[in-house]
């Protein structure tokens, strides 16, 4: 009995040390006092989450640029991935975005803005109906979110609105492409200037396959630059669509750079 007793423990630590942390929502591992309202607003009063080492959310500690705050958020070892949505506890507008990865990796960096310091978080729904959790606590200077645009200061910002800049860097493992997208994303928060930022973004290949589907919001940072992975080499002719608050359309072609 004994001997068995030492193996059952040995199978049991075994296990712990290899399955991915999983806890569930009671305590906020970031101390936030807007998780349970925010968790019962995004998701639903009935939402069944869980706080996840498996949602990786990567940033500053302390962002030098409240206007431009740098965000990685990727997922590892989660299937069956519907929807991922970022949110920024504290901030005035506190949802950043939204992507549904169908087929690109279920990866994203891009910049935002931040108010004040504030937890980060990317809440991700499985197929199964279950979020999965996770943040990070970022400190910032503030003011990032009722600060006007720099471009829109430029007499001639009209002219390259929805322009659209980009780099891939291929290889038969793995590919990344960068996307950088001329744009003032007002918040609405600084006097005088109404709220006009791009609504939605989504990256096709020559079939109309979507391989990506991004819905932004205000907090995105001005000029938003997105970088997004790929298994393998990119979709051919792929394709950046969208369209901003204004009704203003968005349509490049993705590729044609590849950096060295």
């Amino acid at each position: 009995m004994a001997f068995i007793r030492t193996i059952l423990v040995i199978f049991s630590t075994f296990a712990f040390y290899c399955t991915p942390a999983l806890a569930a929502v009671g305590d906020d591992p970031l101390g936030s006092p807007m998780w349970t309202e925010l968790r019962d607003r995004y998701l639903g009063n009935n939402a069944k989450v869980v706080f996840d080492s498996r949602v990786k959310v990567t940033g500053p500690k302390v962002a030098e640029d409240s206007m431009n705050v740098p965000v990685g958020i990727r997922i590892e070892g989660l299937d069956d991935i519907k929807r991922v949505l970022v949110i920024a506890d504290l901030n005035p507008i506190i949802k950043v975005l939204e992507f549904s990865p169908r087929g690109a990796t279920p990866a994203l960096h891009f910049r935002m803005k931040l108010q004040q310091g504030s937890p980060v978080r990317a809440l991700v729904q499985t197929g199964d109906g279950l979020w999965h959790a996770g943040g990070i606590w970022i400190d910032a200077s503030g003011g990032g979110c009722t600060a006007p645009s720099v471009g829109r200061s430029a007499p001639d910002w009209t002219s390259t609105l929805g322009q659209v800049q980009a780099k891939v860097w291929e290889t038969p493992q793995q590919s990344r492409v960068k996307l950088n997208i001329m744009h003032p994303m007002d918040t609405g928060l600084a006097p005088g200037i109404p709220a006009f930022y791009i609504e939605r973004l989504s990256l096709q290949d020559e079939t109309g396959r979507e391989w990506m589907l991004l819905e932004t919001f205000e907090p995105v940072s001005e000029n938003p630059v997105f970088s997004f992975d790929f298994p393998g080499r990119t979709p051919p002719g792929l394709r950046l669509v969208g369209r901003d608050s204004g009704g203003n359309r968005i349509d490049a072609k993705v590729g044609q750079e590849v950096a060295q």
